[in-house]
């Protein structure tokens, strides 16, 4: 499985953008399609992740602001995020979750990741 995220860039407090990230290859083996975010000096955290059936998790930070998709027809998942602030200033990252067997029959299970694109919040 492939990734490729877009829709990041700079912003001002208070205000919007969406995230998309298109997926390529297996894609009917992503069980789960993820967002992380990396700040400056620090570790990369979950952020929001959303299930094939739609369900969805977020991290306390951002519940209530961010909102996270997936449309399993165009093989995308979408983070739209709102009432921004600066310390969701970071990298964010699609990670597809999920796993397949092989021709003889072996599970293998993944993570795959895109490149991250880049949010800016700030005046």
């Amino acid at each position: 499985v492939q990734l490729q995220a877009s829709g990041g860039g700079l912003v001002r407090p208070g205000g919007s953008l969406r995230l998309s990230c298109a997926a390529s290859g297996r894609v009917s083996s992503i069980d789960v399609m993820e967002w992380y975010r990396q700040a400056p000096g620090k570790e990369r955290e979950l952020v929001a992740d959303v299930t094939r059936g739609g369900s969805a998790k977020y991290d306390d930070s951002v519940k209530g602001r961010f909102t996270v998709t997936r449309d399993n027809a165009k093989n995308t998942a979408y983070l739209q995020m709102t009432s921004l602030k600066p310390e969701d200033t970071a990298v964010y990252y699609c990670a597809a979750n999920g796993g397949y067997y092989t021709d003889d029959g072996a599970p293998v299970r993944y993570r795959n990741w895109g490149r991250g694109t880049q949010v800016t919040v700030s005046y």
